[in-house]
């Protein structure tokens, strides 16, 4: 356990949101005698890589409260599969079969992926599988499952009671035409299945019904057991309240409908969750990442090129500013990983508790030495044209014969996210400089330098001879521009490696070839 004097000092968000949350929610939290966080999804699209980001984040807050209090934490992921089908996603097969079953509950839209029951459970599936794989601890809720099976309708006759006093909320945010037809109970159409959003007629308190106006056609709907669901930001509220929560965290877009979902869950009589917004994901373009449209990186796809260690501390990192998400993100968010299991080594506790990696492996931080950045291994999969791990790996060896993959699992790992990153990204985008005959000169000059070395060298005394060099060749003003030149026409990127320790891990001969067949 860390000591109580380091937790209070510590400005580390998970810690700062458990605290705030521990205050405000005091007393109901001690008379139920554990705490409850909720995070929600809706499953209309493929599971958004932003929904791991709301359930990492919550997990994070948890360890942060087991080292602040010995109350049991629950973290309940709440799948919203009831909510209609408002338009086909446009990354999905079977569209016409989607077109065909809209405005159908997701649990009852059949699965145009062919795997599962209906297109809501296959979501929830593919949902449940990603969170597993990453261990975190939680309760799955289905809408469906709570609506059909009695669970809300407790909660759903207290709406009903509070009927109007819900109306006085909603409608002042409404535009007049919206206000003629609004009703927080939306009705499940007995003949077509549909999610109904139809003017209510008339109210029935004691029979828990609700008679709706069905284009002229009267609709009576119990408003239990699945009969009718609730419009959004009264079934939040409703979530709140029945599922007793004590925390939850949304995106930026949501603060308004959060406002609303309190003063709901606040009128019918229990205090409101502690809330925490988060800023949106946004993609290449700068543009909200979105389900529906599939832009930015999926889940897959990051899982593909890298650890689920760099995408949690990706998710760790300024959850209140907005960051791009897309696929050249990647190899940074890896360094980054590394970087701070490196920096832990040598960390007091209170810098510890700060370090992003103390939150992703709550505090349990692997101690693997670091052998070589992503970015570094990544130019070696180009240089050395390996293709399997195990190539890779003979190239490694060759100039660290002392370890072992056994012994370097996070390494090993990285070896096979380079291959893989760098022949589905990199190497589409390489774009090699084809050097002037000054810049040739320049580059000659390079190669007769790397003969005047060997690979007994110190990264740090070639690196200094690679700036000797540059500084002779015309780039005494400007070594940036120098390393840019190496970097385009030996790597086809503006960016590259520390050279000199690049040099002494790839082999000297094998530099000075390399130079060489680019300048042919």
């Amino acid at each position: 356990m860390i000591k109580k004097e380091i937790l209070d000092k510590t400005s580390a968000w998970p810690f700062v949101e458990a605290k705030k949350m521990l205050r405000e929610r005091k007393s109901f939290i001690d008379k139920k005698g554990k705490i409850t966080l909720q995070t929600g999804y809706g499953p209309s699209g493929l599971p958004h890589i932003g929904t791991f980001g709301e359930v990492a984040r919550t997990s994070m807050m948890v360890n942060a409260l087991k080292q602040l209090t010995d109350l049991p934490t629950e973290i309940i992921t709440f799948s919203d599969d009831m909510d209609g089908l408002r338009k086909v996603p446009d990354n999905v097969p079977n569209q016409e079969l989607l077109n065909k079953n809209l405005h159908k509950p997701l649990t009852q839209v059949p699965d145009p992926f062919e795997k599962f029951a209906s297109f809501g459970e296959h979501n929830n599936e593919m949902l449940k599988d990603f969170l597993n794989s990453f261990n975190f601890k939680y309760s799955f809720k289905s809408s469906t499952s709570l609506y059909k099976g009695g669970f809300f309708n407790p909660t759903l006759k207290i709406i009903l009671e509070n009927y109007d006093g819900i109306m006085n909320i909603i409608l002042p945010t409404l535009g007049k035409e919206r206000q003629q037809t609004y009703c927080p109970f939306l009705p499940i159409c007995p003949d077509t299945g549909h999610v109904l959003e139809i003017p209510v007629i008339e109210i029935d308190k004691k029979n828990s019904k609700i008679i709706f106006d069905n284009k002229g056609k009267k609709l009576e709907s119990s408003i239990l057991d699945g009969n009718c669901k609730l419009q959004w930001k009264v079934d939040w509220a409703m979530r709140w309240y029945a599922l007793d929560i004590d925390f939850e965290m949304y995106g930026k877009d949501l603060i308004e409908s959060a406002i609303l979902s309190t003063k709901i869950i606040n009128l019918i009589g229990k205090k409101h969750p502690s809330g925490f917004a988060y800023e949106l994901f946004l993609d290449e373009k700068g543009e909200k990442i979105s389900k529906s449209k599939g832009n930015g990186i999926t889940i897959d796809q990051w899982l593909k090129y890298a650890s689920p260690e760099s995408l949690s501390l990706y998710m760790y990192q300024n959850p209140k500013r907005a960051k791009k998400l897309y696929n050249e993100i990647v190899p940074k968010a890896v360094d980054e990983y590394l970087d701070n299991i490196e920096k832990s080594k040598k960390q007091t506790e209170q810098q510890l508790v700060m370090n992003p990696v103390w939150h992703v492996h709550n505090g349990n931080i692997p101690k693997e030495e670091m052998i070589m950045s992503f970015s570094m291994l990544l130019n070696l999969v180009e240089t050395s044209n390996a293709d399997n791990k195990d190539l890779l790996w003979k190239f490694v060896k060759k100039y660290k014969s002392n370890i072992h993959e056994k012994n370097f699992p996070i390494f090993d790992g990285l070896v096979g996210y380079a291959i893989k990153y760098f022949n589905d990204v990199i190497k589409a985008q390489k774009k090699y400089k084809n050097p002037s005959e000054n810049e040739k000169l320049a580059l000659q000059a390079l190669v007769k330098t790397l003969e005047q070395c060997n690979d007994q060298m110190s990264p740090e005394d070639i690196q200094t001879l690679i700036y000797s060099t540059g500084k002779e060749n015309g780039y005494a003003e400007n070594l940036r521009d120098w390393f840019k030149l190496i970097y385009e026409v030996v790597f086809g990127d503006e960016n590259g490696p520390r050279m000199g320790f690049f040099i002494s891990f790839f082999g000297v001969n094998e530099t000075k070839e390399l130079i060489i067949s680019k300048l042919k």
